[in-house]
């Protein structure tokens, strides 16, 4: 049997092309996402971030032109579409992740450790050692509003560290050279008022705590944390876990410590001790130390799941092949884990069912299930270091 087809006029021959085009077009593109399950993983040595995303465990997108990533932090805009890195070499870029492209970037100082963003989301503060201060962005444009030396004496700046958002608009933060800790408020952000405390020797880093009461810098020139109530900020600076190192040698310290709010795990507060194979256990409710768990060596991250059950711990060179997984319960290290060589960084997901670590020196970005601690997935990366999933966007101090 012929079938025959119905002759069509040019108009319509066109009508029907068109129609065949855009039914192509449709079918190409990719279905709308959320971004709440996406995340950032640093590429230090080529200056690029891979976007990856946590429910499928792959990598979506790679993004280059980020400049020296080699200390590299991001923070998230309010909806997670947009990441803030923050380089080595001063450059913060705007990333946006739907499109895994760069949406904006600035270069905003020579030497650059970090930043955060603030409550409301409009601002994004970047914290400097070169020159030595804070600088405050609209997070939309990346316009420079307003900036604070860290000018602790005529002609002296000192390296800003540890800078955290706290609610009101304020953002605290320690000053290494000073041993001091500033809290500016950015209700006005062209207009900066800062209040200055007296917080100790070398302050090297800092956490607020999750419910953004109290700031906790470490002192690297002497055993003990600064602990500041933000509540009460007119009670001034109290040293907390004063001479936790009395009467022993401390070792070499290879790499500085991290602290944040992550080290939080119900009422305690899980902190690394300088120059010391130790994890120090603090009650969040008087601020004293109840225990010491012994670990593997130097820790550098310590951070709690985020049903606070376990927390996991990575150590500096040259011991730094290694994770070690404590039970909070126990107090106890319950697991070694040898994910490759020089562990940097790890994140959990958002519910903590698995973590993210990166193994720089074996390329590649390996995924445990935290709970069989046995190994989900690897995914190859050029020298992977920190690793932010949008999940911090709704996070007080991260």
């Amino acid at each position: 049997m012929t079938i025959r087809l119905p002759r069509l006029s040019l108009p319509q021959l066109c009508a029907v092309a068109l129609a065949a085009l855009l039914l192509a077009a449709c079918s190409s593109t990719p279905a709308p996402r959320g971004t709440g399950d996406l995340g950032l993983v640093i590429e230090r040595a080529s200056g690029q971030v891979a976007v990856v995303e946590t429910a499928g465990r792959s990598r979506l997108a790679t993004v280059q032109g980020l400049g020296d990533l080699s200390h590299a932090h991001v923070a998230y805009s309010r909806d997670g579409r947009y990441g803030y890195v923050f380089g080595r070499d001063g450059g913060l870029t705007k990333v946006d992740l739907l499109l895994g492209r760069i949406d904006r970037r600035v270069v905003q100082a020579g030497n650059s450790i970090g930043g955060s963003i603030s409550q409301d989301g409009r601002l994004v503060v970047a914290q400097n050692y070169d020159p030595g201060g804070i600088r405050v962005f609209d997070a939309d444009t990346l316009e420079p509003l307003s900036e604070v030396p860290a000018e602790y004496a005529p002609g002296f700046r000192s390296k800003v560290v540890g800078l955290a958002d706290l609610p009101g608009q304020r953002f605290a933060y320690a000053l290494f050279e000073a041993g001091e800790i500033w809290v500016t408020d950015l209700s006005d952000p062209r207009q900066p008022r800062t209040q200055r405390y007296p917080a100790g020797r070398q302050p090297y880093d800092a956490l607020v705590t999750p419910d953004g009461r109290h700031f906790i810098a470490g002192l690297f020139g002497e055993d003990g944390l600064a602990l500041l109530d933000l509540w009460h900020p007119e009670q001034g600076v109290r040293k907390i876990l004063s001479g936790y190192g009395r009467g022993e040698q401390p070792l070499p310290v290879y790499k500085m410590p991290h602290l944040r709010a992550w080290a939080v795990a119900g009422d305690y507060a899980w902190l690394p001790a300088i120059g010391r194979h130790e994890v120090l256990v603090v009650d969040t409710r008087d601020w004293r130390e109840v225990a010491r768990v012994p670990v593997h060596s130097q820790p550098v991250f310590v951070m709690a799941r985020p049903d606070g059950r376990q927390v996991w711990v990575n150590f500096a060179f040259p011991d730094n092949g290694k994770l070690q997984v404590i039970d909070t319960e126990s107090r106890s290290v319950v697991e070694t884990l040898e994910p490759g060589r020089a562990v940097l960084h790890m994140e959990f997901t958002p519910r903590g069912e698995a973590v993210w670590v990166s193994a720089r020196d074996d390329d590649k970005v390996v995924v445990y299930d935290t709970e069989t601690r046995r190994p989900l997935a690897e995914l190859p990366a050029a020298k992977p270091s920190g690793i932010f999933f949008t999940s911090r966007a709704a996070r007080t101090g991260f």
